[in-house]
C-alpha cells in the first residue's frame, strides 16, 4: 500500500479554518471543513487537489465553527459522501451551521435544503470502538475534553500505517467535561499548537480570579461584559459562577448560547462525574437563581439600557459581530465597565485590538466603523481556554504508550508551533515511555 499523503487545507499554519485532506488507497477522506477567522486564510474549494464531488468521507473532531463552518459550501459544490461524527458532535451540528448560515448571502429555503442534507449525510459513533471505512481503513474517536463530543481520530490502515489527528485538545480538569483519552500508539501525529507558547492558569486559581473580577461590579455598580463562544464557554462559565455564589444579575445575551445550553443539559450522560453528580443532588450544574436568558432583539435592547451591577455574556467570542459588539459601543468608554476575555482573540478581531490597544493611553478600538475610547478595564483569564496549553499538550503526547513516530504540529500561530516544537524536541529527548 503507498504511504497515506495528507494536504492541509486550511489550519496548517493558523488556529482556525481547519480543514485536512488524507488520501489513502484510493479514498479521500477529509478531517474537518472549518471557517477562517479573523486574516486567517484557507484554500478556495475550487483550487483544491480533488473535487468535493470526489471526497468519500467527512470526519468532524468538534462543532467549532472554525472546524465545521464549510460544510455547506462543501455540500453546495457537490459533496454527497458520509460526515463522521460523535453522537454529540452530531446533536450540536445543525444548531451550530444554522446560526452560521444566518449570515451568509443563502435564501432561508437554501439554508433549509442544504441544513437538511447535512442531517442526512450526518452519523453518529461512540468513543473508544474502532469502525471500519471502505477498502480495510479503520477509525477510532477518543475524547478530547474540548467541548462536549469534541475528539481525536485515530485512522490505522491495512498496512498496519498509524495516524492521529488530535482535533482540539482539551485540558484537564474542565467543568462538565471529561479528561482526554490517552492515545493508542500512532506513525504521526497530527497535533494542534494553538497555546504551544504558553501555560494557562489553573482550575482553581481563575476561580478566584473570577470571583474578584466579578465582585467589583458589585462594588462600583458596573457592568461586567464577556465576549463568549455559545459553544462550551457560556456553559462551562455558567458552571463556575454557580459554583461560587455569584449574587448579581447574569444575563445570557445569547440566543444560540441558550440553544447550545438546552442542548447541553440534554447530554448529561457524556458529562464527567463531578457535574453528574451535582445534578444528582439537585444542583443543575449550569443554571442557578441569578441567571436570566435574553432570547429576543427586542430584550436584547431593553438590557442596553439597563444600568448595573449586572455581568453580560454575549458572543461573539471575538467581537467580530453579534449582541456583544451593541454592549462595548454602550460600555467600553465607561471606567466603571470591565471586559473579561475567556478565550482566544484572532489576530485583525476586534478582540485582538481591545486587548493590544487596552495597554496603551489613548487607546481605542474601531467598532461598526466607529472609534470607541478603551476607558473599560479589560481582563484575560487564561484559564478558562478549551485548549491544552504547552504543558498539556506535552503531558499529552508523553502519556501515549509510545513515543510517536512523528509529530506535525498544525492549528496555531508560527510562534505558538516554535515554541511548541522546542518544548516538544527536549520533552522527546527524555522519553522513557
Amino acid at each position: 500500500m503507498k504511504k497515506p499523503n495528507i494536504i492541509h487545507l486550511g489550519g496548517e499554519n493558523t488556529v482556525t479554518g481547519s480543514c485536512h485532506l488524507l488520501q489513502a488507497n484510493g479514498l479521500n477522506i477529509m478531517v474537518d471543513c472549518g471557517l477562517a477567522q479573523g486574516n486567517d486564510v484557507v484554500l478556495p474549494m475550487e483550487s483544491w487537489p480533488v473535487k468535493p464531488v470526489d471526497i468519500d468521507y467527512l470526519l468532524l473532531t468538534h462543532a467549532h465553527i472554525d472546524h465545521i463552518g464549510r460544510v455547506p459550501e462543501l455540500i453546495e459544490a457537490g459533496f454527497d459522501g458520509e460526515i463522521i461524527c460523535t453522537h454529540a458532535t452530531k446533536a450540536l451540528l445543525i444548531p451550530m451551521l444554522e446560526d452560521a448560515m444566518s449570515f451568509s448571502y443563502m435564501t432561508e429555503r437554501q439554508a433549509a435544503k442544504i441544513l437538511k442534507t447535512i442531517d442526512e449525510l450526518s452519523w453518529g459513533f461512540e468513543y473508544r470502538e474502532k469502525f471500519q471505512l471502505k477498502k480495510g481503513i479503520a477509525f477510532k474517536f477518543g475524547c478530547v475534553g474540548h467541548i462536549l463530543g469534541s475528539c481525536f481520530i485515530r485512522f490505522e490502515f491495512p498496512d498496519g500505517f498509524t495516524i492521529v489527528f488530535s482535533g482540539d485538545l482539551g485540558a484537564k480538569d474542565t467543568p462538565i467535561l471529561c479528561d482526554p483519552d490517552i492515545s493508542e500508539p500512532c506513525d504521526l501525529l497530527i497535533l494542534e499548537s494553538t497555546y504551544g507558547d504558553r501555560n494557562h492558569e489553573g482550575r482553581k486559581s481563575r476561580i478566584e480570579v473570577l470571583r474578584k473580577i466579578l465582585g467589583r461590579a458589585l462594588d462600583d455598580g458596573g457592568i461586567v461584559y464577556i465576549p463568549a463562544f455559545s459553544l462550551g464557554r457560556i456553559q462551562e462559565l455558567i458552571y463556575e459562577m454557580d459554583r461560587i455564589g455569584t449574587k448579581v444579575p447574569v444575563f445570557i445575551d445569547s440566543p444560540l448560547g441558550l440553544e447550545i445550553t438546552k442542548i447541553y443539559s440534554s447530554l448529561d450522560s457524556f458529562w464527567d462525574k463531578e457535574a453528574r453528580e451535582f445534578k444528582a443532588k439537585g444542583d443543575h450544574p449550569i443554571d442557578f437563581k441569578n441567571l436570566y436568558s435574553v432570547e429576543r432583539f427586542r430584550d436584547h435592547k431593553k438590557l442596553l439600557e439597563m444600568d448595573g451591577p449586572a455581568i453580560v455574556i454575549a458572543g461573539s467570542g471575538m467581537c467580530t459581530g453579534g449582541r456583544i459588539v451593541d454592549h462595548l459601543k454602550r460600555g467600553i468608554d465607561d471606567s466603571r465597565t470591565d471586559i473579561l476575555f475567556v478565550g482566544y482573540q484572532a489576530k485583525d478581531t476586534p478582540g485582538r485590538d481591545i486587548l493590544k490597544y487596552s495597554k496603551r493611553p489613548g487607546g481605542y478600538v474601531v467598532l461598526d466603523g466607529e472609534k470607541f475610547d478603551i476607558k473599560a478595564s479589560v481582563h484575560t483569564l487564561s484559564g478558562y481556554s478549551a485548549h491544552a496549553d504547552q504543558k498539556g499538550l506535552i503531558e499529552w503526547v508523553a502519556s501515549m504508550p509510545e513515543r510517536p513516530g512523528k509529530i506535525k504540529l498544525v492549528h496555531g500561530e508560527p510562534q505558538a508551533q516554535k515554541a511548541m516544537r522546542r518544548a516538544l524536541d527536549e520533552s522527546l529527548r527524555d522519553w522513557d515511555g
